[in-house]
């Protein structure tokens, strides 16, 4: 059997959790027995496209090719360019004849891509893994009052044409009805946490299609813990992660400079992310000020790969993740306790599933930088580390999560092979 795995983009030209995760799963499932896998994956500019088709490899690995798209419509999530789709992608599947079609994310593609999916290859099931929430939100995903900032407790057309009044409700309520027609020809949906899944159930998709199934992370060699010294303290914090507006970057800063010196001493705060040039000038001047506010506490460190890890973190006893959205599944979260660092999480969403608040980490009321410098300031305690490093369970690898979707393609490729037959009442 073999498995296409779609993705927006190829984590050798672009560094984010759901790139990671579907290229960990591409390559888990060639390990499977009876499995093998091909992975595509979107790219745009500055990379040029070929003058005859919109497909290539960019020396990728024979079973990965790209996807060269520019014409995006981001409120539909659908592709302008049809035109490759059904003149190069539909041929693409044509070609290649995968037994299930996996999509992480239709971002680059377009949501048509599952009907170009369904028209060239039949009846071959189509499993889609939802990352956030960019189907049901049109905040860039975050399910966050564009207005206020105030999260988003459940989308409705209505509430929706509220945040966005030039919109308006009616045109919100096309949108949905616009996606979920194209939902509807998906056989299942994959969501790495629960709290994911049961948004999605919220918003319509039917149960019986909703899996649970983790993420899986090729973390590598594992980092020693750090040495303390005679006396010392669990003082060092580190984030990793994209430097936006959702992420608290800005909670996290302001929680450092509220922790008294006789408390915070010879503390440091590592800030391991990129890509704040890429974003609003207003957000830009204010994380770089409070850079300058926190003086020697924080070091900035830049942007990392994830294969930099083992190194970065045997300097690091915390990782903080201050997001001020709901999240997810987090890579920081499993690549954390893949090394086994405790970790200080806002206490919403999927952190505050994956994180067990006084088991492997601590909890803090997200978006209150008091709160987070109280967490901070009890981590320091060697005695509250060890509890909790001593309670972080390893993170699913890639082969398990492999093993588990190689399972549940094989149950829907059966199912598909022996439909229930239709009871008779006459």
């Amino acid at each position: 059997m073999k498995a296409l795995v779609l993705s927006h983009a190829h984590p050798a030209f672009s560094i984010g959790g759901a790139q990671v995760a579907s290229h960990n799963l591409f390559k888990g499932l060639k390990q499977q027995p009876g499995w093998d896998a091909h992975y595509i994956a979107g790219i745009g500019p500055p990379v040029a496209r070929h003058a005859a088709t919109p497909l290539m490899s960019l020396g990728q690995g024979p079973d990965e090719t790209l996807f060269w798209t520019n014409d995006y419509d981001w409120f539909h999530l659908g592709l302008n360019d049809t035109q490759a789709l059904t003149r190069h992608f539909e041929r693409f599947l044509s070609d290649l004849q995968p037994d299930v079609v996996n999509f992480h994310h239709v971002m680059g593609f377009g949501i048509q891509a599952i009907h170009a999916a369904r028209r060239a290859l039949g009846p071959v099931p189509i499993v889609y893994t939802l990352h956030e929430y960019l189907p049901i939100c049109a905040h860039h995903g975050q399910m966050i009052k564009a207005r206020s900032g105030a999260l988003c407790m459940k989308a409705s057309a209505s509430d929706c044409g509220m945040c966005f009044p030039d919109i308006g409700a009616p045109n919100m309520l096309r949108r949905e009805l616009f996606v979920k027609s194209f939902f509807d020809q998906v056989d299942a949906f994959v969501s790495p946490s629960r709290f994911l899944l049961k948004r999605f159930q919220d918003w319509g998709l039917p149960r019986r299609k909703l899996v649970m199934i983790e993420n899986g992370l090729d973390g590598g060699p594992v980092a020693p813990v750090r040495a303390l010294p005679a006396g010392g303290r669990r003082n060092r914090f580190a984030y990793f992660g994209q430097l936006n507006p959702f992420k608290g970057i800005k909670i996290l800063i302001e929680a450092v400079t509220r922790i008294p010196e006789k408390v915070w001493g010879d503390g440091i705060l590592y800030i391991f992310g990129g890509n704040l040039e890429h974003q609003p000038e207003e957000f830009q001047v204010q994380v770089k000020e409070l850079f300058r506010l926190s003086g020697r506490r924080l070091r900035f460190m830049g942007s990392y790969k994830s294969a930099d890890l083992p190194h970065l973190m045997r300097e690091v006893d915390w990782t903080i993740v201050p997001s001020t959205w709901w999240e997810n599944a987090p890579v920081v979260i499993q690549e954390a306790f893949h090394h086994r660092r405790p970790i200080i999480a806002s206490d919403i969403g999927g952190m505050a599933e994956k994180v067990r608040d006084g088991i492997d980490g601590l909890h803090f009321r997200v978006s209150n930088p008091e709160s987070l410098a109280e967490a901070m300031t009890r981590a320091m305690d060697p005695a509250v580390w060890n509890r909790l490093h001593g309670g972080i369970r390893p993170p699913t690898d890639a082969n398990e999560s492999a093993r588990l979707h190689a399972a549940l393609f094989d149950k829907i490729l059966s199912r598909a092979s022996h439909p229930t037959p239709v009871a008779d009442h006459g």
